[in-house]
């Protein structure tokens, strides 16, 4: 079955409340009501109380629907202002719709639900004289909002059984389910914070809190077979607060004889219903009927207009199509033929008219519109650079054809789909990029795209000497050849650690600089270009060292085992105070309180210095957690030493649920429990009450919500104190149930 969205039409005038009629009967209510044409209906029933069915007309009320049938789960007459739609039937339910309530996975306590009552069910048998049965409705509730996602979740169905057209059997097939979902409509299916855009929270003119916009079921059907449709809605776990469903009268019905027109055709620049001339685009017409109209032969006549020429400036379309005996489907394949001649947008009008048995005549009319189609044409521009580290965006222009183009540039071997790419770090020389055009219609032209790369200057060599440890005697030099010199000599830019942010004419050569990269660059009156080079260092010192450990409770000792290379002397600095000035490699113990940063600082026999550092994070160990007795608020690391209280139930031995507010539910007192679990048996043994969380409670009814007789009830409790949940404790006794 397709779900879909319909659109109601809206109301005029001063809003007036619904009006509700429950005096027509079941059949009436079907035949001259609900069922609209291309279906003969047959075994209506209904079971449930009168009131819970009848006919309602909008009047002015945003339920989203003239008129039509509606069903409720209580009396449909207190739909109406200032009706309380909340009646009790205390009548059974419906195996299917409990069934429908238990499939809800997005409601979080739907394992509660356990039992349904005061159900209404409206069943009949059709027949359809075409493929696809339509109608809309609105499902409406007065569990809304406050029941949302609980035990309280009211249900209905609509339950199709019979064949289904590609095989199989419907069998009692919910067909009211959430627009692209699995899920069926409930109340905690679609509401303000699920599927929002098809609930309305607002009534005006009738008394139910929630509904949702009208929504139209579709779905396939085998013309001339038998279905069975029930219509069926109930209250879940108790009988209050009631839910209705309406349904738009006449709306139900088999899509009568039609003759569609459809087109294939699609471009990203004009839609669906423009065709190129010479494009190699193309449509279908395509014309059908359902399967259970096909045993005889249908001429149907075809009248073309439009500002193009029939069979001159498209293929010949007929005057008429033949469905010969069964056939279901026409199809009349339309080609444009490229002229030559532009002549801007032009248009095909097909209409196609077919009269009913009845009399009845259905017309349907589609536009598709010739658009004439010069080739594509591709311009590449040449482009020159004269510096090789240059990025430099080349372009190519498409020009007629129909967008959208695609570029291919056969140079780098990517698809782009853009009119330019960029180019940059090649040598000097000339090299031919291709470019193709490609347009909507599959037309292309190619074109060359022509780079010069003409850069003379270049940096031709790099060289240095090292420097002894960290003492300022390296050296670095660098050779530059191709400078133009136009309006004045080249600039020389040296950057490092010994010579940073210098420019000279003639800077060629650094000395006495210590070890590090030396960058270097050049910049005439055409180009600029740039170089490296390294100043290494004699055996410089390596400090380093490693900890046994670098976190944990305080106070945490730590050992440090020194691993530092071509280093005699040594300071030490634990980041806690404590300095040490050591010669040799002699490993070091620290007790740390707090973190800490230790610092190495290794110096070679010249006094180079080289640093490496560790961190030490020291943190207060305890109990954590909150509900322990010997929590340690300061403790960020859990040691397992928490130690938690016992759990204290105490319980009533008496209840007197008559109403009077006073002793009516039986309550325990508890302490020290995260949750308890509490059960209610009679003298019998069967359950009557089981619940769980914080402070369970009974109110003397049985599960499906009625009241208990007087006698003596078993009770007994598990309760679960904080941390692991290991310490539980569990009771039982006897409450007595006295009703006065």
């Amino acid at each position: 079955a397709i779900l879909s969205l319909f659109l109601a039409t809206g109301f005029n005038g001063i809003s007036q409340n619904i009006i509700i009629d429950n005096t027509p009967t079941p059949v009436d209510i079907v035949t001259n009501t609900l069922i609209g044409p291309g279906l003969v209906t047959s075994n209506i029933t209904f079971s449930g109380n009168s009131q819970q069915l009848g006919k309602f007309f909008a009047n002015g009320s945003n339920i989203g629907l003239d008129s039509g049938v509606v069903m409720s789960s209580g009396t449909v007459a207190n739909i109406t202002p200032p009706g309380s739609p909340s009646t009790n039937f205390l009548g059974p339910g419906d195996a299917d719709v409990l069934a429908t309530a238990q499939s809800v996975t997005s409601n979080p306590q739907v394992g509660l639900i356990t039992s349904t009552h005061d159900a209404a069910i409206l069943e009949f048998d059709f027949v359809p004289n075409g493929d696809v049965v339509v109608f809309n409705f609105v499902f409406a509730s007065e569990e809304y909002l406050t029941y949302v996602n609980s035990q309280f979740n009211d249900a209905f169905g609509f339950y199709i059984s019979g064949p289904q057209p590609g095989g199989g059997n419907y069998n009692v097939e919910n067909l009211a389910i959430v627009p692209g979902t699995t899920e069926p409509i409930t109340i905690s299916t679609i509401h303000p914070g699920l599927n929002s855009q098809y609930y309305l929270g607002t009534p005006i003119g009738h008394s139910l809190n929630g509904f949702t916009i009208p929504i139209e079921i579709r779905f396939d059907v085998i013309c001339d077979s038998t279905y069975h449709f029930k219509f069926a809605v109930a209250d879940c776990q108790d009988g209050i607060l009631d839910t209705g469903v309406f349904l738009e009268g006449g709306s139900f019905q088999a899509i009568p004889v039609d003759l569609s027109l459809e087109t294939n055709v699609g471009n990203g620049m004009f839609g669906d219903s423009v065709i190129f001339e010479g494009c190699g685009t193309s449509a279908d017409f395509v014309f059908t009927r359902p399967s259970c109209q096909s045993s005889d032969s249908l001429y149907v006549e075809v009248l073309i207009a439009g500002t193009a020429t029939n069979g001159v400036d498209y293929a010949l379309i007929p005057d008429s199509v033949l469905f010969l005996p069964g056939s279901t489907e026409v199809i009349i394949p339309f080609f444009a033929n490229q002229d030559g001649i532009f002549e801007g947008f032009e248009s095909v009008i097909v209409t196609v008219t077919n009269i009913l048995p009845n009399n009845d005549t259905i017309v349907t009319t589609g536009t598709i519109w010739l658009l004439d189609n010069l080739n594509v044409e591709a311009i590449a521009f040449d482009t020159t650079i004269v510096c090789m580290q240059d990025s430099l965006e080349v372009f190519v222009e498409a020009i007629n054809g129909v967008p959208p183009y695609e570029y291919v540039w056969h140079a780098i071997g990517d698809t782009l789909l853009d009119t330019s790419m960029y180019v940059s770090g090649t040598p000097n020389g000339s090299y031919d990029y291709y470019v193709t055009v490609i347009d909507a219609c599959g037309f292309e032209d190619v074109d060359t795209l022509t780079l010069t790369v003409a850069q003379t200057l270049f940096v031709d060599t790099t060289i240095s000497g090292p420097a002894s440890s960290c003492l300022p005697d390296g050296w670095a030099s660098a050779v530059v050849v191709g400078v133009t010199d136009v309006l004045g000599q080249p600039f020389y830019h040296w950057e490092g650690p010994g010579q940073t942010g210098q420019y000279s004419v003639d800077g060629t050569a650094m000395v006495d600089i210590p070890t590090g990269w030396y960058y270097f660059s050049v910049q005439d009156d055409v180009c600029y270009v740039e170089d490296s080079v390294f100043v290494d260092v004699l055996n410089p010192p390596t400090a380093e060292f490693s900890a046994n450990v670098v976190n944990g409770c305080s106070p945490l000792t730590v050992d440090f085992t020194n691993t530092s290379q071509n280093s005699a002397v040594f300071e030490w600095d634990f980041g806690n105070g404590n300095v040490q000035n050591v010669n040799g490699m002699a490993s070091q113990t620290e007790t740390f309180t707090s973190d800490a940063t230790v610092t190495l600082t290794a110096y070679d026999a010249a006094g180079c210095p080289d640093v490496t550092t560790i961190n030490i994070t020291v943190e207060p160990c305890g109990c954590t957690d909150p509900t322990a007795t010997n929590y340690n608020p300061l403790a960020t690391i859990e040691d397992g030493s928490c130690v938690y209280p016992d759990p204290t139930v105490v319980a009533p031995n008496i209840i007197t649920p008559n109403g009077d507010n006073f002793n009516d539910i039986f309550e325990m007192e508890i302490t020290n429990a995260v949750d308890v679990e509490l059960t209610i048996i009679n003298r019998w043994g069967n359950v009557m009450h089981h619940s769980n969380g914080l402070n369970p409670t009974w109110n003397g009814t049985t599960q499906g919500g009625t009241p208990v007789g007087e006698g003596t009830y078993f009770y007994k409790y598990v309760a679960t104190g904080p941390g692991d949940g290991t310490n539980q404790i569990e009771g039982h006794g006897f409450v007595q149930v006295v009703i006065d």
